[in-house]
């Protein structure tokens, strides 16, 4: 696993619009681990993915209609089975924190890393997630100046939840 050009090189490239640039002081210091899954509990389809590329049909589960016009993404997301798809360039500012703040610095968009777990704040997640999740994090803490990891519910308080109590945080290294 390497990162070129501010790419995972192991990862599908899916490209998302739900991006801009970094303020140029911007140094990427912060990991934020999220989950999702769509709908919610439901996995191995590709509605997460059309969902951070504007592509989701949102006649196609009622659950949907909540997301008709949000636009988020994110760096990455680890799938259960593995799989590994990039949606945004490290370098580049993903939509994925909203209002949020860590260390009194707000919008942990301009300095973060986003990465998405398939899966819910109370279902176990895949050993190869975690295994997975800890390569990537030692790959990006050797290319960029990160000093933390933390969870969207540690950075938007009483707003997010994820990962949720079933991330065991002691599977990280």
């Amino acid at each position: 696993m390497i990162i070129t050009n501010h790419r995972l090189d192991v990862a599908e490239q899916n490209p998302s619009i739900n991006f801009n640039k970094r303020p140029d002081d911007a140094k990427i210091t912060l990991i934020v681990i999220h989950n999702i899954s769509l709908p919610p509990g439901k996995y191995n389809n590709n509605y997460i993915e059309e969902f951070f590329t504007n592509q989701l049909q949102t006649e196609q589960h009622p659950y949907f209609e909540k997301l008709k016009d949000v636009k988020v993404s994110a760096h990455l997301l680890i799938k259960r089975d593995g799989h590994i798809v990039q949606f945004v360039d490290f370098n580049q500012r993903a939509w994925h924190a909203g209002r949020s703040s860590f260390n009194h610095i707000d919008d942990c968009n301009n300095y973060s890393i986003g990465i998405e777990l398939e899966g819910t704040d109370n279902s176990p997640y895949e050993t190869l997630q975690y295994q997975l999740l800890n390569q990537v994090l030692s790959i990006l803490k050797d290319h960029y100046p990160i000093t933390d990891i933390r969870g969207h519910s540690d950075i938007a308080p009483g707003r997010k939840t994820d990962p949720g109590p079933a991330f065991d945080w002691r599977k990280l290294k």
